[in-house]
């Protein structure tokens, strides 16, 4: 690691950082102190480690933890990666597109943690659990086309690991992964599966909108009712929470596969 400090107690973990998922599990397994953007903002890092506070991108909230080193995930609005990129902080900015750059930065996570076998552990986990739901999913009879949705205005489906989670659930990614698109984008591809996952909205996505989309009312998914919202964290998170996601992704996608409800946990819901 030359060319990076020594590593002091705190790091910030400012946007997404694996949404400080794989951040957290990594940093309290080196007595790091690990400051992620999902908890609230209340100065408890003062003095102690293995803490987590909200910084929001507040580069006057990040400069008073007094990081040593400060992780972001990519995208970032321009104005904060300028603000950030002023402080006198070392800067590491992750942009996972794939699973394999998933794995690639907890990789990076654990060697800056002192943790390179928990990261390894984690990893194995991670395959395992897809491997596992990939089985599952061979027995499928059908493959059907799903469009995944990361956010409605402008319109963007989900990222690119999204489309190869489908994929290891027995379904197609309708539209491009990642992508901006349009209501006739998605009308002309028709999918047979709606899911909602819309960024830092938890499980609150609106299924109606879908549903009440006038252009979309000939789409084999509406007409069948067939649109889901999963939490967003579970498939816009570049980190250990995609192994429900790919539970979820399964269980709306071919349920007649997925685990019995009481062996998981659902986190989702179809439009009524």
């Amino acid at each position: 690691m030359d060319g990076l400090p020594a590593l002091g107690d705190c790091w910030a973990l400012s946007g997404n950082a694996s949404r400080s998922a794989a951040g957290k599990a990594l940093g309290k397994a080196s007595g790091k102190t690990v400051v992620s953007d999902k908890t609230a903002a209340s100065g408890e890092t003062a003095g102690t480690t293995g803490v987590e506070t909200s910084v929001n991108e507040n580069t006057a909230a990040l400069l008073a933890l007094r990081p040593t080193l400060i992780i972001g995930s990519v995208p970032f609005r321009t104005e904060t990666v300028q603000e950030i990129l002023k402080l006198p902080v070392p800067f590491l900015a992750l942009n996972p597109r794939s699973l394999a750059d998933v794995e690639m930065d907890i990789r990076t996570l654990g060697l800056l943690a002192n943790a390179k076998s928990r990261a390894e552990k984690l990893i194995r986990e991670m395959r395992g659990t897809f491997e596992r739901v990939r089985k599952a999913a061979r027995r499928a009879k059908s493959h059907p086309r799903v469009y995944c949705e990361a956010w409605p205005h402008p319109r963007i489906s989900s990222p690119p690991w999204v489309a190869e989670l489908v994929e290891i659930c027995g379904g197609k990614m309708a539209v491009p992964a990642g992508a901006r698109v349009s209501d006739e984008d998605v009308a002309r591809a028709n999918p047979e599966i709606i899911v909602l996952a819309w960024a830092a909205v938890g499980g609150k996505s609106k299924c109606e909108q879908a549903r009440n989309n006038a252009a979309w009312s000939d789409v084999s998914a509406v007409r069948n009712k067939k649109i889901f919202a999963i939490r967003d964290e579970l498939l816009n998170t570049p980190g250990p929470p995609l192994m429900r996601g790919a539970e979820e992704l399964l269980r709306v996608i071919h349920p007649e596969l997925a685990a019995p409800q009481g062996k998981s946990k659902t986190f989702a819901k179809t439009a009524s």
